[in-house]
């Protein structure tokens, strides 16, 4: 049975890798982030480089292929593995760089992922002061689930000073990342 699910996943990340259909890129990458919600794969996908996939997708002009990797690493990285690798392989910058994007899944997946690899080593980065400007209008957003989920992160990812720092740089400058659409 186990070697069947191996199997089965390779021949999806095969599939990925061989297709010229965007379409059905798109279906596989879909599939493999739902297959990352499932602990029991998690050796498996990191075995199939699948991480790398992910993050290596992040930065594609196609939204959907982004969105489902996003989904992907969100679902992957409460794993202590796979969030060592993802903060070891320089994810961060390209997850914090989906905060950008005009897709509310990808948004919400960005801001949950950044709380997931979130660790005393990586806190510098996961809170930059760029981060905590983003979830600062993210908190005003008319989106209830971003708008939440903003506040949480500030309120337990962020310490006091850095969001009252956030909140005095924002009253000087006029550009920023834009709230995804809905």
């Amino acid at each position: 049975m186990e070697l069947g699910r191996l199997e089965y996943l390779q021949a999806l990340v095969t599939e990925f890798q061989v297709t010229d259909s965007t379409e059905a890129k798109e279906q596989v990458l879909a599939n493999l982030a739902n297959f990352a919600y499932d602990p029991s794969n998690y050796e498996y996908l990191r075995q199939l480089q699948v991480l790398d996939l992910f993050l290596d997708m992040l930065t594609e002009d196609k939204e959907t292929l982004v969105e489902f990797a996003m989904g992907g690493l969100c679902n992957l990285c409460l794993d202590k593995t796979n969030k060592e690798y993802i903060l070891e392989a320089g994810g961060v910058e390209p997850i914090i760089n989906c905060l950008s994007s005009s897709n509310e899944e990808t948004v919400v997946s960005a801001v949950t992922t950044l709380m997931f690899l979130t660790t005393p080593r990586s806190r510098a980065q996961t809170t930059a002061l760029p981060v905590v400007e983003c979830m600062l209008r993210f908190s005003l957003s008319a989106n209830t689930r971003l708008s939440n989920l903003a506040s949480i992160f500030l309120q337990d990812y962020c310490s006091p000073l850095q969001v009252e720092e956030a909140r005095n740089l924002s009253k000087h400058t006029a550009v920023g990342i834009p709230l995804p659409k809905d």
